[in-house]
């Protein structure tokens, strides 16, 4: 029995509605009931009218306590089982009941033949295990929707006479200054431009450590202040905050039920169908062919009519999904939809894309060097550089300076001459640094150190006094720390791991041989990634790509599972199927496993559901089964499937 419960989330109703190039069955199969109060009181009530029959002597008095619990308990299984089966025959044009029609009939055939305690009692346990269904499946939507309740919704924003006024989150404007104090709630994402403090930031990725944060650094909206008081710049609009995207993802991971459940859910109004006839032909053939009475005939009917229905089954999947989902988005992890964490068990290939996805996105400086005659300069040397590169604009400039430890500060004019570098004079000498085609007066030492170097993948550039090279800085996007541990696990899956650069083939090399990945293919332009995944998928099956930029999304979208890193462009994250939050590769890895864990417990509850209902049919036949064991055992299987699915909902161990 799969009923969805209602959610009405306000502020946060956006829609994405993005074609992917993919089969992703989308399709779900919602109950628009809301349950409401009334259902719980009859029920309640029918359930002491049941008790109260238990006690009554007088046979007329305890039918009709007993036919009060049937309509009473009963009240909203009746009504969704008539008006369900024909609004359902309606739309699809052909007789579509579904399980509650079956459960109806049951308790009605058990009354017309007399047994009106079996009927209450079959009413009372599945409308008690359809409210108990209920609240479990919430249990893991609620999980996720306590985040919404995370959701700063006020702000002390610094107004032009330096005092503070409480204003609604909603209000604010990127540039707008806000005070945060020790203990508050960050009010949106921005950047900190006064104090020191730590920031618990597990609501955005799952983290328990605080971290240390201090002008410069950016905070996340959602996420608790420690103990500094500090004041922030709003750098974006509330709706697009980091924990705005992971609302409006959770929003739509809700309505996407895995491929699994879709079937089950197609499967459902057939099987019905199918138990309701052969019900019927068994209940003509019994005294016809094997010569029981029109009682044990009827009533066996009845049971066969309870231990048949495929409650269990329907319920072997959805909550179990549910789960796997609000367990991964509190970890920072976030499904667009059941399938894509049901189908993600069953990749064969991935693809990553080099800079900002496997590597930090950004050059370090791995090596400084200075040729044998000039090393007791090298503190002067490097202070020389700190100065030129200073008034540099380019990205290794960053890198450098952020290697360096200046012994000195030196002033200096720069010339930046396009295609020759960098070129400055001081001391009476002139200095340059630029590549290494520049530079003609090169010893044999620092050339061979640049051909190793390039071979490493690694970017060079050579510093010079008056045009002799004297030493050298190499740079290197350097590999993600948590991308090794990952690409590790997805060999030990069978997954074939493939990078996608548009830098040279070398270049990728030496990352994907540091990281161990089976495969690198470089020089590629951003139209032909998608191409590529094609091709992976043709050769090794299912494919998931792995992407943060606008280049990105072709191939994203061209994939079976598409993963956007969280840091990356609005865009990639809007086509992809999974982000992960933080750029943390690890959470991929968890994700798996998931969604294996998941795969094993929707299998079990299969396989458990259609025992128990082969069991219980072979008993009826064979006589061995009674209505009110039926109901037991049948109500007992559902249960213990639905919270065989919840337990997803615990972290996995390491």
């Amino acid at each position: 029995m799969e009923h969805s419960m209602e959610h009405d989330h306000k502020n946060h109703n956006h829609s994405h509605d993005h074609d992917h190039g993919h089969d992703h069955d989308h399709s779900g199969h919602n109950h628009d009931h809301d349950h409401g109060k009334l259902p719980v009181v009859l029920f309640f009530i029918g359930l002491v009218t049941y008790i109260a029959s238990l006690f009554v002597a007088d046979g007329i008095f305890q039918n009709i306590l007993a036919t009060a619990t049937i309509f009473m308990s009963g009240y909203h299984i009746i009504i969704e089982g008539v008006e369900d089966t024909i609004s359902q025959t309606k739309q699809n044009r052909k007789f579509t009941p579904n399980v509650h029609i079956l459960m109806t009939l049951a308790a009605f055939g058990a009354a017309i033949i007399g047994d009106f305690k079996e009927g209450a009692l079959l009413i009372v346990i599945f409308a008690g295990a359809h409210f108990l269904e209920d609240y479990a499946e919430g249990k893991s939507k609620r999980e996720i929707t306590n985040l919404m309740k995370m959701n700063p919704t006020e702000a002390r924003l610094i107004k032009a006479d330096g005092s503070t006024e409480i204003v609604d989150v909603a209000t604010l404007k990127i540039g707008d200054q806000l005070k945060v104090l020790n203990g508050d709630q960050i009010p949106t994402d921005g950047r900190i431009i006064a104090g020191y403090t730590s920031i618990d930031e597990s609501s955005i990725n799952g983290e328990s450590m605080p971290a240390e944060k201090t002008v410069g650094d950016d905070v996340f909206g959602s996420t608790i202040n420690g103990n500094g008081s500090i004041t922030i710049e709003v750098t974006k609009e509330s709706s697009d905050t980091v924990f705005a995207k992971i609302l409006q993802l959770v929003n739509q991971s809700q309505s996407n039920l895995s491929k699994k459940a879709t079937k089950i859910k197609k499967l459902e109004p057939k099987y019905v169908t199918a138990v309701m006839v052969i019900v019927t032909l068994y209940i003509v053939a019994m005294p016809l062919i094997f010569g029981h009475t029109w009682y044990e005939s009827f009533y066996k009917g009845m049971v066969f009519l309870t231990v048949a229905s495929p409650c269990a089954l329907a319920a072997s999947d959805v909550p179990a999904t549910l789960s796997g989902i609000s367990n991964l988005a509190k970890r920072g992890v976030l499904f667009k939809g059941g399938s894509f964490l049901s189908n993600l068990a069953g990749i064969r290939a991935i693809a990553f894309d080099k800079t900002g996805t496997l590597t930090e996105g950004k050059p370090k400086v791995t090596d400084v060097f200075f040729t044998v005659e000039n090393k007791n300069n090298s503190a002067n040397y490097l202070n020389i550089i700190a100065a030129m590169e200073k008034q540099a604009n380019h990205p290794l400039a960053d890198a450098i300076l952020a290697h360096i430890d200046v012994t000195e500060t030196i002033e200096l004019d720069i010339d930046n001459q396009i295609g020759k570098g960098l070129v400055s004079n001081y001391g009476g000498n002139t200095y340059r640094i630029g590549k290494p085609s520049q530079f003609k007066q090169v010893s044999s030492q620092v050339e061979q150190l640049n051909h190793a170097y390039a071979e490493q993948g690694k970017t060079v550039v050579y510093f010079s006094e008056n045009d002799s090279v004297v030493g050298l800085i190499a740079m290197m996007d350097l590999p993600n720390e948590n991308a090794k541990s990952v690409i590790s696990y997805l060999k030990e899956q069978g997954i074939h791991t493939t990078m996608i650069t548009g830098d040279a083939e070398k270049t990728g090399r030496a990352v994907a041989n540091q990281l161990g990945m089976d495969q690198v293919i470089g020089n590629v332009l951003p139209e032909n990634k998608s191409a590529i995944v094609e091709d992976l998928e043709k050769q090794y099956g299912s494919t998931a790509m792995v992407g943060d930029g606008v280049n990105d999304a072709p191939a994203l979208v061209k994939a079976d599972i598409g993963v956007a890193m969280g840091e990356g462009t609005d865009i990639a994250i809007d086509v992809a199927d999974v982000v992960l939050m933080q750029n943390d590769l690890t959470k991929l890895g968890y994700a798996h496993r998931i969604s294996k864990r998941l795969d094993k417990v929707v299998m079990q509850n299969i396989v458990f559901s259609m025992f128990i209902v082969l069991l219980l049919v072979v008993l009826n036949i064979i006589g061995k089964m009674n209505l009110p064991l039926g109901i037991i055992a049948h109500e007992g299987s559902t249960l213990i499937v639905l919270f065989n699915g919840l337990r997803l909902l615990k972290p996995l161990k390491d």
